[in-house]
């Protein structure tokens, strides 16, 4: 058996919404699930007659009389409440797309879907923000529902999807992308042998993804129902998406940042030194303590010339400029040292500033250790990597549990 059962590092404070996220679910879950399952289903409800519909589908071989039987025997009042608030491919509408995030079909699929949000849920919030994460969580959940609708298998149009799998899968598909370099706690159990790995996220979600997702959905029989691997596929793509387009904006507003901030500066300090719009330029006025007017010159700069500016020089001035209050225009210029000097030997001191600016300046501890992780790989100068290591430090003292940050580790 291999079962997650964390991930680390994780990021400080209390996941509200993820917490609450769990108790709604499960709150249903007692409320609605258990209480409906007892009972026995009322023969007038028009919901029966789709209930009906969906059982000779699947059972395309049974007469009509055996159906009502089965349906009268075996099904209970919840198989109807799903019919009615389930997402039906057959018959959708935005309020199943919503509705069926919150229902379950039993004990293991409640508690597996829990599992996964408690374990990912955390990271995903602090980076998005409480509103932010409950709006990805809802709308990747009904992307999810609706994808798997647009490809549901023949026969599967009366069938009501339920789960939290979808929305789960978005926040499994933002993680992938922001969160590389964190390690998932494994259980393995293999009869009397007991161990925990700590295994690279991406692994572990590519396997999620592909082996018990992708190729099921290719190959296995779906016709009769059962696990949502659209939805899961669906969800999972849609929370890529949705990382990549708000790095993207990140992007975008870091750029605008830097551009007004430069253009913000004063008149220069000392009127003999002309900004002639050169990299030489900002060397010299950052050698003679002027990085304000450094800025103002750096922002102005073609792409061609910036470029020219040494990464140690426009290092020093993106960490001047974090310092000064104002860490998005410091990841800003780093994000453009990244793009300019991708080749550069200098990566490491690059990659440190970013990390070292997410940890001290946006407290943002899981985002830094990504970053930091890079530095040890890239090759570092020995004051990059005591730099890098006293950051991991940092990290690993206000985790929960213990953090590994060794340079080698299980895959």
């Amino acid at each position: 058996m291999f079962l997650p059962i964390g991930d680390e590092p994780n990021p400080k404070g209390t996941p509200w919404v993820n917490y609450g996220l769990m108790a709604v679910n499960a709150v249903v879950f007692f409320l609605v699930t258990l209480p409906l399952m007892d009972q026995a289903p009322d023969p007038n409800d028009p919901y029966l007659q789709d209930l009906l519909s969906d059982l000779l589908a699947q059972n395309p071989g049974a007469s009509i009389e055996e159906v009502m039987r089965a349906a009268l025997g075996q099904a209970t009042s919840y198989d109807l409440f799903l019919m009615r608030w389930g997402f039906r491919p057959a018959d959708p509408s935005f309020v199943t797309l919503v509705s069926s995030m919150f229902l379950h079909g039993g004990w293991m699929h409640l508690l597996g879907n829990m599992l996964f949000l408690w374990i990912y849920g955390d990271n995903v919030e602090h980076r998005l923000g409480r509103a932010g994460y409950l709006a990805g969580y809802l709308l990747t959940g009904m992307l999810a529902a609706a994808l798997y609708g647009l490809f549901a298998p023949e026969g599967a149009g009366d069938t009501p999807m339920v789960g939290a799998s979808g929305a789960i899968s978005g926040v499994l598909g933002f993680y992938f992308i922001w969160f590389p370099r964190n390690k998932v706690r494994i259980l393995v159990v293999i009869i009397v042998f007991f161990d925990v790995w700590h295994i690279n996220a991406r692994l572990v979600l590519g396997f999620y993804l592909l082996v018990e997702n992708l190729l099921p959905f290719l190959f296995a029989d779906q016709s009769g129902g059962g696990v949502a691997y659209g939805a899961h596929i669906g969800g999972f793509v849609a929370g890529l998406g949705g990382a990549l387009l708000l790095n993207m904006w990140f992007d975008y507003r870091c750029r605008r940042t830097v551009q007004d901030l430069g253009q913000q500066q004063g008149p220069p300090a000392d009127a003999g030194a002309a900004l002639d719009g050169t990299a030489e330029t900002v060397s010299q006025l950052m050698a003679r303590d002027q990085p304000a007017r450094a800025l103002q010159l750096l922002t102005a700069l073609p792409p061609s010339e910036r470029a020219r500016v040494p990464v140690y020089v426009a290092a020093r001035l993106a960490d001047w400029v974090a310092a000064s209050g104002n860490a998005d225009a410091a990841l800003a210029i780093y994000g453009r040292l990244r793009v300019d000097h991708a080749s550069s030997e200098h990566m490491d001191r690059i990659l440190l500033g970013i990390g070292l600016t997410l940890l001290h300046h946006k407290g943002r501890p899981t985002a830094a250790y990504q970053y930091l992780l890079d530095v040890l790989d890239a090759g570092p100068s020995a004051d990059i990597e005591a730099a890098a290591r006293q950051g991991l430090g940092e990290i690993a003292r206000v985790q929960k549990y213990r953090l590994r940050n060794k340079d080698k580790e299980s895959p």
